[in-house]
């Protein structure tokens, strides 16, 4: 990891959301919902608060419980299957990483050891389902519309801390 982790405080957040089961060879099902939330959002005139993200939500082994979001500045009306929903306040671990979205694994392991050999504890909680976490986001900087280029593409891991 070239940037060193920081800690940060954040304020809750409101976002328009969709949820999707999916292993990693199935993450496109739940990426492509952004665009389609993007012109949702745009037909009705709400604008993006924030970079749009992936929130991890159940992790178990190959299984992944993912939302993909679009911060809103108030809730809205949505269609089913998408919802409304809130980013909890408080502080998270968070690391910017440059480069194609694969090389995130490896990034998102020396994250979770950087805070390991602080003694930080994540806001998680073991069930039969797998880990739960309270927010573990990769927030997408870059729109790939106007940079085609996987390997420039910016994305900022925001995992909240326990407390």
């Amino acid at each position: 990891m070239l940037v060193e982790p920081t800690v940060v405080e954040r304020s809750g957040q409101v976002y328009v959301g969709r949820r999707e089961s999916v292993t990693m060879t199935e993450f496109g099902r739940i990426a492509d919902q952004l665009p389609v939330m993007f012109g949702w959002l745009r037909e009705r005139g709400v604008a993006a608060a924030g970079p749009p993200f992936f929130r991890y939500r159940v992790i178990e082994g190959a299984e992944l419980v993912v939302e993909a979001g679009i911060p809103v500045s108030a809730a809205v009306e949505v269609p089913e299957p998408s919802f409304v929903d809130v980013l909890p306040a408080g502080r998270y671990a968070t690391v910017s990483h440059v480069g194609h979205p694969d090389e995130l694994m490896g990034v998102t392991a020396s994250l979770l050891d950087w805070a390991q050999r602080r003694g930080l504890e994540w806001d998680r909680t073991q069930t039969p389902e797998g880990e739960v976490w309270a927010a573990r986001l990769e927030l997408l900087m870059t729109d790939p519309a106007a940079e085609p280029d996987m390997h420039k593409w910016e994305t900022v891991l925001l995992f909240k801390l326990a407390g």
